[in-house]
């Protein structure tokens, strides 16, 4: 009996782009606040755009995609910096993560270090809480709520 090849391996299609808000809060040794935080994620080019307000106020802009880099920009601290990866910036009040990818698959399991999950709905976690340390080494914890997520153009 001759053998059957195996079947062709399909690529997955490449992954939607995602549209996402939180609501976020913050503790650390700066103090603390609250506010939004926006994202656009399109895994399939590695694109994000990524802005944290506070009321009145732009506290964080990170943009860019794989094929062109990174940006990041947090105009308090008077920091502009851009790297080829989203890996080599850091991102304040989230976890380190390598990629797009590792980004959305933080929000929509809630895995990562030092996140939890404190209520799921049907989507995903609802509410995630953070707890790390800063640049300093210091104490640092966040709440996101998640006010919207749509998959899609």
């Amino acid at each position: 009996m001759p053998l059957q090849a195996p079947p062709p391996v399909v690529a997955p299609a490449p992954a939607a782009p995602v549209r996402a808000q939180y609501g976020w809060g913050y503790a650390g040794a700066d103090g603390e606040g609250v506010g939004t935080l926006s994202l656009l994620m399109e895994p399939a080019t590695g694109k994000l755009i990524l802005e944290l307000h506070a009321p009145g106020e732009r506290l964080l802009l990170l943009e860019g995609d794989a094929a062109s880099g990174y940006r990041l920009q947090v105009p308090r601290q008077k920091l502009d910096q851009r790297a080829a990866y989203l890996s080599q910036l850091p991102l304040p009040f989230l976890p380190q993560v390598l990629s797009v990818e590792g980004l959305l698959h933080l929000l929509r399991t809630g895995e990562g270090t030092g996140v939890s999950v404190q209520k799921k709905d049907a989507q995903g976690p609802l509410k995630l809480h953070w707890r790390g340390k800063d640049a300093r080494g210091k104490d640092q914890q966040v709440w996101l709520e998640r006010k919207r997520w749509e998959v899609g153009r």
